[in-house]
């Protein structure tokens, strides 16, 4: 939120500061982002007018204008807008003006016309507003005004950080309201040029406009008046225009720019409808399944039933707390009025505006909570400044409510000894009085060690003990609370050998030159489908992105989109890893969450050197990673990686794994999908693995195996067996048939091709044998072998090469 420091001045006279000011803010809670004047150094520019703009002899686009500074002396400029006119007050940079960007203006000849200066636009001038062409200032600016002085360019503007639970401080009156009570000065509302002090208008037209709230559609208290004869083509005076573009809005007219005035002074949220474009009565109420409606920015929506809307007896008129409706629109020829002012629950607005890719400055206030006390009150400012500006006539104020459905603010017990034991300090009593009383709290019950407390109608962030205690370290200041040892006993956890530390996952990942990421926990639903099949996804009720709208189902998702990013800013080699938590439904229907290991490798095999050539890193170098790291649980726990008949769709089907645990799947190991990596757009397709971290980080304790001391037999055997034949396969017929003997297995030849029949791979094995009570003979040795021969034979329709 963005706010000129003066207007927060007009409120309360602050002897501090601007930066002492911004530093207070934020310790009170509302940071302060950024301290800037309104507009960049510059200088020598003034307000002129232009008396006359005739074509320029040589250049079609070109105009040559008589401008006036009211010194006397006309000055002649050459200028290109389009908008250069007779009659028109602009910004004219003189001989010797300095503007942002370091320009000088000199005395030039354009095409032989010669031009004492130059008239300014908005975007030369680098102003928050303006259109295109030189800037267009009111009739009434005065001549020869210096621009900053006449803008207040020098202003200072604050950029406010409001946290979610503060929807009471996206106001002038909100920030305000917490310097007075930080500072103890009186909050005082400054009245407004041009308006009366009384603080309502009195009806001089005896009109009203029916309205209706249908209990529970969520706003239960509407406020509303009837105003006749106001011209909205009367310029908005100077004070407010500048106000509303220092703070960051553009001046539209007279009905709008009040609407947005009071918005941010009060936080209020106000809507005015072309009464003349009304039909019958207004009436809040839930959406019809499907119903239509055209919004202000001209986006047709269908909207769902549990979207509020204001509708009339044509149909809906505008989205409840969020956007109004083009039927019923202020136009500048509107002259009679209908004003809104409502309260809506923050449950009904709540995540609506950004299901349909709206964000407006009413659903921001709307979804953190609006002071349901405030609405006669906005409706009165606005009405004064409404005939102060355009002029009418006002009907009397209406009031709708629904009391059974308005927020109550019930009170809080506060004990003194719990506020010691949360600050770790005490307060003295009378200080938790003067600062609960200073912050608009009523105090029904006060003793030295016992306060009852009812929070403002504001303050929807307050409903516990806590919450107190919080306010009170907030507006005493966190810097005042005495640093202390924490007290309490204190338990070491006890570390299990069955279980591997995080800690040295992520150290044998980083040290084979993983890089971690950390990414959402929510993706996107369809590149989810297409790259794991999970259906149904856990929807969210309020996602904060279309493309962010499902709980990820695993890692993969998030890297590759890291992975992408990576390859945009040409980082030609990706390793990647992240261990974090996954969601899924369980068969009862609850949500499941599993901790995931996942990684993702992408480029090079190593990285640039003089030493090896360039090779792109391939399945079984991902492959040792994902084996090196299952060895963490002790060296040797049974693995292996078999071939998998029906991969995720997102990896490619003749290059993954799946991943086997004591015969229990526990993940998937494979490059991504050719179709998938050309639509991504990836250059290489990564290559990726996702294990469950409970069974990786699952140890394995070390045990005593005794070493023989008598010595091995080497026997090599060769075979073919069809292509298909996964090495997990043959290694466990070759332990089995060799039972007890086998100490180790090695393969050291793979050949397909001449001399091979066709479907068919030759392997060469070299069996390690080994017995631990005594020397292994060549007889022992040959019926191993023998054995290994037969079941290979029988299982795997092996072919024994002699």
């Amino acid at each position: 939120m963005k706010l000129p420091l003066s207007w927060l001045r007009s409120w309360v006279e602050l002897p501090w500061s601007d930066a002492e000011l911004s530093a207070r803010l934020t310790m009170l809670g509302i940071e302060v982002e950024a301290m800037n004047q309104a507009a960049p150094p510059f200088s020598g520019v003034v307000v002129a007018e232009i008396l006359s703009a005739v074509a320029h002899p040589r250049a079609d686009k070109l105009r040559v204008c008589q401008v006036s500074t009211g010194a006397g002396k006309t000055l002649q400029i050459v200028c290109g807008a389009p908008n250069a006119r007779a009659g028109l007050r602009s910004a004219l940079a003189t001989v010797g003006a300095q503007l942002p960007g370091g320009l000088a203006i000199g005395a030039a000849k354009l095409r032989g016309v010669e031009s004492q200066g130059m008239l300014c636009s908005a975007q030369e001038l680098q102003l928050t507003s303006g259109g295109a062409g030189i800037l267009e200032l009111p009739a009434d600016a005065p001549l020869g005004a210096t621009l900053r002085e006449y803008l207040q360019l020098d202003e200072v503007q604050i950029e406010l950080g409001i946290t979610p639970n503060r929807g009471d401080a996206m106001s002038v009156l909100g920030v305000a309201r917490e310097l007075s009570a930080l500072s103890g000065v009186p909050l005082k509302p400054p009245p407004l040029p041009g308006t009366n002090a009384a603080a309502t208008v009195p009806a001089t037209v005896n009109d009203y406009f029916a309205v209706r709230l249908q209990p529970g559609a969520g706003s239960a208290r509407f406020a509303g008046r009837v105003l006749r004869g106001v011209d909205n083509r009367r310029p908005v005076p100077a004070w407010l225009r500048t106000r509303l573009e220092h703070s960051g809005l553009r001046s539209i007219s007279p009905i709008v720019d009040v609407t947005n005035f009071v918005l941010l002074e009060l936080g209020q949220p106000m809507h005015a409808y072309d009464l003349g474009k009304l039909h019958g009565s207004i009436e809040v109420r839930k959406a019809g399944q499907g119903e239509a409606l055209r919004l202000l920015d001209g986006r047709e929506l269908t909207l769902a039933a549990d979207v509020t809307v204001i509708a009339d007896g044509a149909g809906a008129v505008g989205m409840a707390g969020i956007m109004g409706g083009e039927r019923s629109a202020i136009s500048e020829a509107s002259s009679d009025l209908f004003f809104e002012v409502a309260w809506f629950d923050p449950a009904a607005i709540a995540g609506r505006a950004r299901r349909y890719g709206l964000q407006t400055d009413a659903s921001q206030r709307y979804e953190r909570g609006v002071d349901p006390a405030l609405q006669e009150r906005a409706l009165e400012r606005a009405t004064a400044l409404i005939l102060a500006i355009a002029g009418g006539q006002p009907g009397p104020a209406q009031l709708q409510e629904l009391p059974d459905e308005l927020p109550r603010r019930l009170a809080i017990d506060l004990r003194s000894d719990h506020i010691t034991r949360l600050l770790g300090t005490p307060v003295a009593t009378a200080m938790v009085t003067q600062r609960l009383s200073a912050l608009g709290m009523q105090l029904d019950t006060v003793s030295a060690d016992h306060w009852r407390v009812t929070p403002p109608s504001w303050r929807f962030d307050i409903g516990i003990e806590a919450d107190l205690i919080e306010e009170l370290a907030r507006l005493g200041g966190y810097d005042a609370i005495p640093e202390s040892a924490p007290r309490g006993e204190r338990r070491l956890g006890s570390v299990s050998e069955l279980r591997v530390d995080e800690a040295q996952v992520l150290a044998l990942l980083a040290a084979r030159g993983f890089q971690e990421a950390i990414t959402f926990g929510f993706t996107d639903p369809a590149g989810q489908q297409r790259l794991l099949g999970v259906s149904p996804a856990i929807v969210l009720r309020n996602p904060i992105a279309s493309n962010l709208s499902v709980m990820r189902a695993s890692l993969w998702p998030g890297l590759l989109n890291v992975a992408l990013e990576n390859q945009r800013r040409q980082r030609e080699r990706v390793r990647l890893f992240e261990i974090a938590t996954c969601f899924r439904r369980g068969s009862d229907g609850r949500i499941v969450e599993t901790q995931k290991i996942a990684g993702l490798v992408q480029g090079a095999r190593l990285p640039e050197q003089w030493g090896a050539a360039r090779a792109s890193v391939d399945f079984h170098d991902l492959k040792s990673e994902v084996s090196a790291l299952l060895d963490l649980g002790g060296p040797g726990r049974p693995h292996r990686f078999e071939a998998d008949p029906t991969p995720p769709p997102g990896l490619h089907p003749g290059r993954s794994a799946r991943i086997v645990h004591d015969g229990r799947v526990i993940g998937h190991l494979g490059e991504l999908h050719p179709a998938l990596a050309r639509d991504l757009d990836f250059t290489y397709a990564p290559i990726m693995f996702e294990l469950d971290a409970d069974v990786v980080l699952q140890s394995q304790p070390a045990r005593y195996h005794a070493i023989s001391s008598f010595p091995q037999i080497r026997r090599d055997i060769s075979f073919t067996v069809p292509i298909s034949e996964t090495f997990g396969r043959i290694a466990d017929r070759v332990s089995v048939a060799a039972s007890t003997r086998l100490h180790e297995l090695r393969v050291f030849d793979l050949y397909q091709g001449q001399g091979v029949e066709f479907g068919r791979k030759s392997v060469a094995l070299g069996l390690i044998l080994q017995d631990l009570s005594r020397t292994l003979t060549d007889a022992d040795a040959d019926e191993v072998v023998a054995r290994v021969c037969a079941e290979l034979r029988s299982s795997l329709d092996a072919r024994i090469r002699e």
